[in-house]
């Protein structure tokens, strides 16, 4: 039996030890700059000296105690991601609740799939005409102050058309005009979201960051739909609006919250002069070059997948409604298991390679889609095939990131989002007349090949990419 001086002894070593723990957690978890190689710090008055700033947190105290856990969950080791992470998922779920509601409404008042369709134009126009100009300037000045503009202008407008709604003084031209203002905050509030990504992780964990961004939208695009289903049958298309005006405040107190401050540029250009800079830097790297016509093709070859899924779900199987939402559910379970793969792979070497390789493998489950007549087996395929082309499009994205230099991020990621989204509705448009003149099933067996094809074609050539 132990003494009683012996116990004594061992609990004051024993009770200093927790102290000592409990005091190294608050002193790790105080936060700190996340990227050594950015012009981002901490201090609200001014400038320090990056070597003077201790690591990030999560370098030293890991956020899970598993060490598995500890590596699919990187990015949340950050807590400034954490922060934003779930500020945005909340905003993006309002997004989802109101555009089921607004589309509900527009054929409500119209009964027109002309208007259902001017709508989703008149929303992504400006993405495409001003994301670059969005990008410049997200480059001259302070990216959240940016943001947190575009984020005051989408929730005026979502509260605006609550009002309209509830006062039913609604017309379909308020309808339009609101979507192309939240369309216009988007192109400038997009690429200073996404150049604010990099800023709060380490390089390192990037990929692991921008995984669970494409999470995120997935999950959203799952639980806005059904709560926006929910909510329009207890309390009206109103209520829908007003929750996404309301979902708004919770990303502007994320944001508010981070403790991040860009520093300025220390010489400014003219604004054209910085837009043509942007657009020279992409010139000079074949990689950019080659990224960004694999991210069009991608998308343009690709996209036609979930846009002809009613046609296979109809005229194929013979289903419904009911068929259609589980094919699109088995996609979007696919997509979200893909987010993880890349979050769970973090940075490694040879990503182009593997991006590339991934590629062809989805060309090929898209074929063997197109020629399935059974059901469970084209479910299965939608689940390999979403995984694959998220794991494609998120390491494409994080080898832009991890590519382009700080100074030049906002315009270089802005290009290489206007590639991306623009290749989805060119896509979807040009395949749906070619398949008037054809089928649906061959015109994804065709894309299929030519998806496969581009993969193999850099494979072979490179042009930057396949060294990434």
């Amino acid at each position: 039996m132990r003494p009683p001086a012996a116990i004594k002894v061992v609990d004051r070593n024993s009770r200093k030890l927790q102290k000592e723990k409990l005091l190294r957690y608050f002193l790790l978890s105080t936060p700190r700059p996340s990227n050594e190689e950015e012009g981002w710090h901490l201090s609200a008055k001014g400038a320090s000296p990056l070597s003077e700033l201790a690591a990030p947190a999560d370098d030293v105290l890991p956020a899970f105690s598993h060490p598995i856990l500890n590596r699919a969950l990187a990015a949340f080791a950050y807590r400034d991601y954490r922060v934003l992470w779930f500020g945005a998922f909340a905003s993006t779920v309002g997004t989802w609740m109101q555009k089921v509601a607004q589309s509900w409404l527009i054929f409500d008042i119209t009964k027109s799939n002309f208007y259902l369709g001017l709508d989703d134009f008149l929303g992504q126009l400006p993405i495409l005409l001003f994301t670059i100009i969005g990008g410049t300037i997200a480059d001259r000045h302070d990216r959240r102050q940016l943001l947190l503009g575009s984020q005051y202008v989408q929730m005026a407008t979502a509260f605006a058309l609550a009002a309209l709604v509830f006062f039913d003084v609604v017309h379909v031209w308020h309808i339009l005009l609101l979507s192309f203002t939240t369309g216009l905050a988007q192109a400038f509030g997009g690429p200073a979201y996404q150049s604010l990504l990099p800023l709060l992780v380490k390089k390192k964990d990037l990929p692991n960051a921008i995984a669970f961004n494409s999470i995120q939208f997935n999950l959203a695009r799952t639980v806005g739909p059904l709560l926006a289903g929910v909510t329009l049958a207890a309390f009206g298309m109103a209520a829908c609006f007003g929750l996404n005006g309301l979902s708004y405040l919770l990303v502007i107190v994320a944001l508010l919250a981070l403790n991040v401050k860009q520093l300025k540029p220390t010489e400014r250009k003219p604004l054209v002069h910085e837009l043509r800079g942007g657009l020279s830097y992409v010139r000079r790297e074949p990689a950019m070059v080659g990224l960004l016509v694999v991210g069009f093709l991608t998308t343009f070859l690709a996209g036609p997948l979930l846009t002809f899924l009613p046609v296979i779900a109809s005229e194929v199987f013979a289903g419904g409604i009911g068929q259609y939402s589980r094919m699109m559910a088995f996609s979007g379970a696919g997509s979200v298991t893909g987010a993880l793969v890349v979050a769970w792979l973090g940075r490694f070497k040879h990503m182009g390679l593997t991006l590339l390789i991934v590629e062809v493998v989805f060309g090929g489950l898209m074929i063997a889609f197109a020629n399935s007549e059974v059901a469970w087996l084209s479910n299965v395929l939608l689940f390999f095939g979403g995984a694959a082309l998220m794991i494609v499009t998120s390491m494409m994205f994080s080898l832009v990131q991890l590519v382009v230099p700080d100074h030049l991020r906002g315009r270089v990621v802005s290009i290489y989002m206007v590639a991306f989204r623009g290749g989805m509705p060119l896509g979807s448009l040009a395949a749906g007349y070619a398949a008037t003149l054809t089928s649906a099933p061959m015109m994804l067996t065709i894309n299929g090949v030519l998806v496969s094809g581009v993969a193999v074609y850099f494979l072979l050539k490179s042009h930057g990419v396949r060294e990434l």
